[in-house]
């Protein structure tokens, strides 16, 4: 099997579709799965990294190539790309090995016309890696190729978080990722959970801030974990579990996730309500319900009421109903940018202000099925201000609630001046976890 061919084929497909690259990387991980690790790794890393590092890898072969990235065949683009990312991060494989099977990957193509120049320029590539000059590091454009990142998102991250916090974020965002997990208490507790994990050669450490989250290291594939398909655990990050930890839930209380897809916070709710009060979770596409209950179904929940609705359009039957409501919106995404490599390329500035508009629209809506006394938590996976600080500001000035201090249910190290008034900021780089934003309010009409 080529597995050079497969990366190929993946990228096409992913230029040719436009926005959808983490979906194709899950898909053909997905379908290649019964392969063995190593060529699972090899498939993952690549594919990852090509799109991780896509700006950099272009700089590069611009660089030294007559003929540009853009100018390139699509195919000749890709096999350009595939083989600079291995040249200049898999010291592993031979330079050599790598230029020779771009060559074959061209001819293969039907490409053999361009067997020359796809040669002669990874070649001159791989001669004079160390010596290709970067802009300035602490120029826009050079940080834009330093992490792969464009010059308009780099600028509006050095406004928004300071260039320190900035480059932070930035590195974060290219480093590996920690699999965090939580346990599912339904079904086990952590030192039995750690022991079974061990016994399949994976390494678990106890997760910062929440006694109940574990970092595995060394997992091959999930689905190849009998604790992962019997449900003795979620995989979700730790901003996420927070997000339900801060909402304070008790048992007895019935609790709305209003945006719930795929469920990871749902399920988090079942384990707070521990078999008493209501779970309602929604959404808006049978597809995504299909999700949540799939996760129901794998973690062994059953008093779960799971229903497709728009948050944004009032439904009568709810109004007054939820003593507490999850309200994790729909966002840009940029405080997941470490896990989901194409966020930053697909992102569009100009419909910054219709996803506030629209993240607006829902809260207005969604408040009106809140108890009086009620709480509201308010959260997104983004680090952009218009939609966190801005919104939670937007909340106190319109709606009928008082921003509430987390600190009651936050861990010592997270305390911080906002959170004393209602709001944290999880930002990757310099908390354990992805880019979180967590508000909690307290209805008082």
């Amino acid at each position: 099997m080529n597995l050079r061919l497969i990366i190929i084929e993946a990228l096409l497909l992913a230029e040719r579709e436009g926005g959808a690259e983490g979906n194709i990387i899950k898909q053909v991980l997905d379908k290649y799965d019964y392969l063995d690790k190593r060529d699972r790794s090899f498939l993952k890393r690549v594919l990852e990294g090509v799109i991780e590092r896509r700006i950099e890898l272009d700089y590069i072969i611009d660089s030294r190539s007559r003929v540009k990235v853009k100018r390139m065949k699509p195919i000749i683009r890709q096999i350009m790309r595939m083989s600079v990312y291995q040249l200049k991060y898999m010291n592993s494989i031979p330079p050599s090995a790598v230029c020779n099977e771009a060559v074959k990957l061209a001819d293969k193509k039907g490409l053999s016309g361009l067997k020359g120049f796809v040669n002669g320029v990874l070649r001159t590539i791989a001669r004079d890696m160390d010596g290709i000059a970067y802009p300035d590091e602490g120029s826009l454009p050079g940080m834009s190729i330093k992490y792969s990142c464009p010059e308009w998102l780099v600028r509006m991250l050095i406004m928004e978080q300071g260039e320190d916090n900035a480059r932070a974020i930035l590195e974060a965002s290219l480093k590996k990722r920690d699999l965090y997990i939580r346990i599912n208490r339904l079904k086990t507790d952590k030192e039995s959970l750690k022991k079974d994990l061990n016994r399949e050669g994976v390494t678990c450490i106890d997760a910062p801030y929440l006694p109940y989250a574990l970092i595995l290291k060394d997992v091959d594939s999930l689905g190849r974990l009998s604790e992962f398909t019997e449900g003795l655990f979620a995989v979700q990050d730790l901003g996420s579990m927070l997000v339900t930890e801060l909402a304070g839930i008790r048992e007895g209380d019935t609790v709305f996730d209003v945006c719930a897809a795929p469920g990871g916070k749902s399920m988090h709710v079942l384990d707070k309500l521990n078999g008493t009060g209501k779970l309602y979770s929604f959404d808006i596409s049978e597809s995504k319900l299909q999700r949540i209950r799939d996760n129901a179904l794998r973690l062994g929940y059953r008093d779960i009421n799971i229903a497709e609705a728009d948050a944004s359009v009032f439904c009568k039957d709810y109004e007054a109903t939820a003593d507490v409501l999850i309200a994790d919106l729909p966002c840009s995404g940029l405080g997941v940018m470490g896990r989901k490599n194409d966020i930053k390329y697909n992102v569009d500035p100009d419909k910054f202000n219709s996803l506030v508009t629209l993240q607006r629209g829902i809260l207005r809506n969604v408040s009106r099925y809140i108890k009086k006394g009620g709480t509201l938590v308010f959260s997104t996976c983004t680090i952009h201000k218009a939609e966190n600080e801005d919104n939670f500001k937007w909340i106190t000035d319109n709606l009928p609630f008082e921003a509430e201090s987390l600190d009651m249910l936050l861990p010592d190290e997270l305390k911080c001046e906002t959170s004393g008034r209602g709001y944290l900021q999880l930002i990757p780089g310099i908390h354990d976890s992805d880019g979180f934003f967590i508000s909690r309010f307290i209805k008082t009409e």
